[in-house]
């Protein structure tokens, strides 16, 4: 009866380090931008690294807003992914922000144009501490952007900072 046992909670392991294996390649990191300096970054008036507010502690990038703007982060070229959910994952924190901050990922298809995505429903306004944000892109089969766009979107006026930005691939459901 013990080697029964032996056996029913070995299957169960067995199954229990199938699962966390397969999750593990649900999630691809496509791009890391560690937003510690000016590179790549295409940005705008009032945009700096800031090495002294950091949500990792390496520095990150700090827009100050005294009017409505888009703030261009990054774009990264052809990043060759289709049939999958795209995500760009990064860390805000604000501080006194009039109207909203939020992310926004375009993705530009050969013959097609531009599209967006922009998650509303998680903009911040006011002060707030670090908090993480992800904007998702789902990708059909055959859709495979030759660019993405990374930016900040500022409706109002206050201070935004950013970091830790992570493009990553993820399995449609």
């Amino acid at each position: 009866m013990s080697s029964i046992k032996g056996l029913y909670y070995g299957l169960i392991v067995l199954i229990f380090i199938t699962a966390c294996c397969q999750k593990s390649i649900d999630f691809v990191e496509i791009k890391h931008f560690p937003v510690d300096n000016m590179e790549g970054i295409i940005g705008g008036s009032g945009v700096f690294i800031d090495k002294e507010i950091s949500s990792d502690g390496n520095g990150s990038l700090c827009i100050t807003a005294i009017e409505p703007a888009a703030v261009r982060l990054y774009e990264t070229g052809d990043i060759d992914i289709e049939n999958a959910k795209l995500i760009c994952q990064a860390k805000l924190r604000t501080e006194v922000v009039e109207g909203q901050v939020y992310m926004e990922m375009l993705c530009h298809f050969p013959g097609k144009g531009e599209f967006f995505s922009r998650p509303l429903q998680f903009a911040l306004t006011g002060s707030n501490e670090w908090t993480s944000h992800e904007v998702p892109f789902f990708l059909k089969k055959g859709e495979n952007p030759d660019n993405v766009k990374i930016n900040i979107i500022i409706e109002g006026k206050g201070k935004v900072w950013i970091d830790d930005i992570r493009l990553i691939k993820a399995k449609l459901n």
